[in-house]
């Protein structure tokens, strides 16, 4: 399978568990990409699309401080975000996006200015403001471009740390369930 929405579903499913996203500027997108993958109940709980910055603070639990004084588009934001939403979600996973698309700056952000996240197991020993591992990107295109490869660079996050958390056993057991070699 070379679909990362597919892969994660898959890896996902493997491992017994589950993910929750937390999606601004893509507004459902990351969840919609998910969710289009058959088997995906089996793994996916839910998601906020939390586009106004209330909803951030108290839906998904992102400091009303660091909110106050860098906005919504921000890596702390997008890392509280993922790790807020794995929390209010009850998921092994929890994946978040902010960000830009435009066609205006937003909190004194450019336009393509975005910030994906991804909060899981390995981050038990974090702090309560968020851990995680986010990435910045600064994207060009339009809205829609922005939007889409803000979805295929979470889905991708999370797929680099679903790939590096499995041990070379389960690794093994996977292939021989799947039929490889």
């Amino acid at each position: 399978m070379n679909h990362p929405a597919a892969e994660i579903v898959r890896l996902l499913t493997v491992r017994g568990e589950t993910l929750a996203v937390a999606e601004s500027l893509t507004g459902g997108l990351v969840a919609a990409e998910i969710t289009a993958v058959a088997g995906a109940s089996r793994v996916f709980r839910g998601s906020v699309t939390a586009y106004a910055t209330d909803l951030k603070r108290d839906v998904l639990g992102v400091n009303a401080t660091l909110l106050e004084a860098r906005g919504a588009v921000d890596p702390q934001v997008a890392a509280q975000m993922a790790a807020g939403v794995r929390k209010a979600l009850d998921a092994d996973w929890g994946l978040a996006t902010t960000g830009v698309a435009g066609p205006d700056p937003q909190d004194g952000q450019p336009v393509g200015t975005v910030f994906v996240a991804v909060h899981g197991p390995f981050e038990e020993v974090s702090d309560e403001l968020g851990g995680g591992k986010v990435v910045s990107l600064r994207l060009n295109g339009d809205r829609a471009e922005i939007r889409m490869e803000s979805v295929r660079s979470v889905l991708a996050l999370l797929l680099r740390e679903l790939a590096g958390e499995q041990t070379g056993n389960e690794r093994a057991q996977d292939t021989e369930q799947n039929g490889g070699t």
